[in-house]
């Protein structure tokens, strides 16, 4: 017996606005009889409804795995950044703190299923989420090159859910898709709301974090409403660093203006951290509506860099490596005399320094201005906007009829304005201001969609749904020049002094620039329930760019009911990864850490004459294929899904390795106008360098009943991932395939019991973090296999009455420290410390260790 059309309109409209997201709803769950459409409406709550504590967080009649995070769950956590709240409740989900990386500090990447942030898919009620203008020119391996959303601006108090599809869906949506898909889902209540205030900080002391979030329903008419939120942070910075060997060494011998500690190793300082999302519908007709969403976000991040030693730091105090000072001569025509001055404990006692350089006008050295070194910040603002227009509904007669429609245009916008404190640009000698504006990245998308949806009868068990849809999309990634201070050559340039500001070079007027590209797609979905216990569905999806040309992929996906409690699924699918427009025409100097030593290096487009001469040429997408295979078993309150996975991706972007740089290289990069190159000691370029195959087990377990005279649900989720190098060339290098295999952990585990009664209510997780490669500064001869570690997560919270509530809690319970340094049996440089870190940066629960705070809350 077919399902009543009022069911299934319903049903059909909340696939179409949910297959724009690719959230697929299992046609095989529809029946006539109305114990199985309850059971329809029971699943469809699972994906379209906030999920509680006692529902599962995976959506069982789906042919692909499913997770859904509930706006409460993700508040029952200390920590206030989006990125550190979903790697809690999501096993897969990696996110590596990152301290002194770059522009990756500011927005830091996250990696789901193994694979880098720009491989997963950010969507906003169902709609693309533009990208972060930041690229990880530092991403710690996995990262390395990666540009992908900005995560961290959404706040947990603007969400209904989360949605994660664990399955590669570049069929459904397009490039980034490989690893799978997250779906933020905004608030759409018309009343009522909530107001919070959060403070807290590390056990350590430091990290003070305060938070003031809020949200708010309001009517929009009679039929609409308009659902607001805000949250406004700032967070401390944090150390967890001690003083580096050379630093010490320094202050001993009496040089002066050492800093106690040089180089610091922690959290940045976060200031007027605001975030402001707003969702809005209204219901038209009895078939159609309109509906807008958006956001504005901006932050101020400041964070440390790598400490410059007044004997040793290329550029500015020596060029030899520390045997003699750099002493630039000020007379304009070198009639200075400016002495060789031998560097030894202290070159400040040296009677050469003082005589020629500190009493004589003519002669100068920058330990004149910083005797002790000096150690950059760098920060930046970030702006982040968005916003999303459309409607949706049925068309009600014509050819059309019966047809749900959904049309959209969304715009969204990521600015990343640098800023470099506490430095110098070295060829400006004594005229050098100490902060810089090096300029700013852009990145701009627009995206037009429009989607139809109908179900057909074609003599099945049920109606096939059909959807289909076309797409437009715009790019643009824009560099805007810094302050002339930060770029330009000074009059020291030509005796050996570094130009631009130290640290983070300024982009010249020739670097500035508007790059684009434009796309669009068409894609057809097709879900047949060919009996009651067995559905197929398809996805083609055809794009074309106006850059490299076409792609067509496809995923074919089933489910089958064994019995009443026990189905098994599966997928098998293709996709691909488009290279970000930044990605093909970026050009960056950044100063790394290569052998332990301190160096510039200069990222190059990989079409650069010098980039193709070391193997570079035009970035082309990364192909995939994916399947998986599962199974969904339920046993009265038990809900349990088990699904493996493999992923194989050709052709996969990344930042190539430093490549060293010969003099016939470096008067190349001179002639094609790239700064300071005699101060240069490395290139790099993006490249498809490398395949890799990643497979793993997800598994996740619910359980809820009564307990302890009040309602208990456990929760239970596990993920096995292991990623294998399986094509590289000398260009990808030994150290770099080692860190994409085994840098994350292979094992990973969250056990929650979440615990309700009257007037208390009490969540407790414990996360376990199995053994993973530690590495510090990007060095081989610190990388050393890590022990496995478990960290405990608790809040308990005092209902004082219907509308106020009271919580403390802790992240990471009991302290457990990450996995300290230890270079036994590595070169004679690295046990010194050199750098003043004491842990793995690669830490996969972070380096601040334990964290407690406390938290009212207002409902209304």
């Amino acid at each position: 017996m077919k399902l009543k059309s009022n069911v299934l309109n319903q049903a059909v409209k909340f696939a179409l606005a949910t297959t724009t997201a690719g959230l697929f709803i299992s046609g095989s769950a529809i029946a006539a009889d109305a114990q199985t459409t309850t059971k329809v409406n029971k699943n469809l709550e699972k994906i379209a409804v906030v999920g509680t504590r006692s529902a599962p967080r995976s959506i069982g009649d789906s042919p692909v795995p499913i997770d859904i995070i509930g706006g409460e769950e993700l508040s029952k956590s200390g920590n206030t950044d989006m990125l550190e709240l979903l790697k809690g409740a999501i096993p897969s989900l990696n996110v590596h703190s990152m301290p002194i990386s770059d522009a990756a500090s500011l927005v830091r990447p996250a990696n789901l299923r193994g694979l880098p942030s720009d491989s997963t898919l950010i969507l906003l009620n169902g709609k693309r989420r533009h990208r972060a203008s930041v690229i990880a020119f530092l991403g710690g391996g996995i990262n390395d090159g990666a540009q992908g959303a900005d995560i961290s601006v959404i706040p947990s108090i603007a969400l209904k859910q989360v949605e994660v599809l664990r399955d590669g869906a570049a069929a459904q949506y397009g490039s980034d898709a490989i690893a799978g898909v997250i779906n933020f889902v905004l608030k759409d209540a018309s009343e009522g709301g909530s107001l919070e205030v959060r403070k807290g900080e590390y056990y350590e002391g430091d990290g003070d974090t305060t938070q003031v979030s809020g949200n708010i329903g309001l009517p929009f008419t009679d039929n609409g409403f308009a659902n607001l939120s805000f949250q406004y942070k700032t967070a401390d910075a944090t150390s967890r660093s001690v003083q580096r060997f050379d630093a010490k060494a320094l202050n001993d011998a009496g040089v002066p203006d050492i800093a106690p500690i040089t180089q610091v190793w922690g959290a940045p300082e976060v200031n007027d951290d605001i975030s402001i999302f707003g969702n809005v519908g209204l219901e038209l007709t009895n078939n159609s509506e309109f509906y807008m969403f958006g956001n504005y976000s901006e932050r101020d991040v400041r964070g440390g860099f790598y400490y410059r030693n007044p004997h040793t730091r290329p550029g500015a105090y020596s060029n030899d490596g520390g045997d003699t000072l750099l002493v630039g001569d000020l007379t304009g025509d070198m009639s200075g005399n400016c002495p060789t001055i031998a560097i030894d404990d202290n070159v400040l006692d040296n009677p050469d320094y003082i005589n020629g350089v500190a009493n004589n006008p003519d002669c100068f050295a920058f330990n004149e201005m910083l005797p002790g070194g000096f150690t950059p910040n760098f920060g930046g603002n970030i702006t982040d906007a968005s916003l999303t227009i459309g409607t949706k509904g049925q068309f009600t007669d014509g050819f059309l009829k019966d047809v749900y429609y959904d049309l959209s245009g969304t715009v969204g916008y990521n600015e990343s304005r640098y800023f470099i404190y506490d430095t110098i640009n070295a060829s400006l000698g004594p005229e050098s201001p100490r902060d810089f504006s090096p300029g700013k990245y852009e990145q701009l998308e627009k995206n037009f969609n429009f989607d139809l949806s109908k179900g057909f009868d074609f003599g099945l068990a049920y109606d096939v749904n059909i959807a289909s849809g076309l797409e437009w999309h715009e790019e643009t990634f824009t560099v805007i020049s810094g302050d002339e201070a930060s770029f330009i050559a000074g009059p020291l340039t030509d005796q050996g002094f570094g130009i631009g500001s130290n640290g983070f070079p300024g982009f010249k007027p020739s670097d500035a620039g508007e790059y684009s590209r434009r796309n669009y797609a068409a894609y057809v979905d097709i879900e047949a329930p060919f009996t009651e216990e067995f559905l197929m569905g398809l996805a083609v999806r055809f794009e074309d760019y106006d850059t490299f040309g076409t792609t067509t992929n496809y995923k074919l996906m089933a489910q089958y009911h064994l019995t009443e409690d026990l189905n098994i699924r599966g997928s098998i699918s293709t996709g691909f990864r488009a290279p970000t427009v930044g990605q093909a025409n970026v050009s960056n100097v950044q100063t790394n850490l290569s052998s332990g030593v301190l160096v510039d290096s200069a990222l190059l487009p990989p079409t650069n004459p010098i980039a193709i001469q070391l193997g570079g040429q035009e970035l082309e997408p990364e192909e995939s294929q994916s399947y998986t295979f599962g199974a969904v078993y339920t046993l009265g309150d038990l809900f349990l899904t088990v699904d493996y996975y493999n992923i194989q991706v050709d052709e996969r972007i990344s930042q190539s390795d430093k490549i060293e740089l010969s003099q016939a290289d470096k008067d190349k990069l001179t002639a094609s106008g790239i700064p300071n190159v005699q101060n240069l000691a490395q290139v790099s370029f993006f490249t498809n360098d490398f395949d890799t195959t990643t497979q793993g087990v997800d598994l996740v377990a619910n359980y809820s009943t009564e307990l302890l005279n009040g309602s208990s649900t456990f929760s239970l989720a596990y993920n096995w991932n292991e990623t294998e190098v399986t094509r590289s060339t000398i260009i990808t290098g030994p150290f770099k395939v080692s860190r994409l295999e085994n840098d994350l952990p292979n094992h990973r585990a969250t056990l929650s019991w979440a615990q309700q009664w009257e007037s208390f209510s009490a969540f407790t997780r414990v996360n376990y973090f199995g053994e993973y490669q530690g590495v510090h500064v990007d060095y081989d001869e610190t990388a050393k296999m890590a022990d496995a570690a478990v960290t405990l997560d608790a809040e308990i919270t005092y209902f004082l009455n219907e509308s106020m509530s009271f919580s403390v809690g802790a992240q990471n319970l009991l302290d457990q420290e990450a996995e300290k340094l230890d270079f036994s049996g590595a070169s004679e440089f690295i046990p010194n410390n050199n750098w003043g870190g004491q842990y793995y940066e690669t830490s996969p629960f972070g380096i601040n260790g334990g964290y407690y705070y406390v938290k009212a809350t207002y409902t209304f």
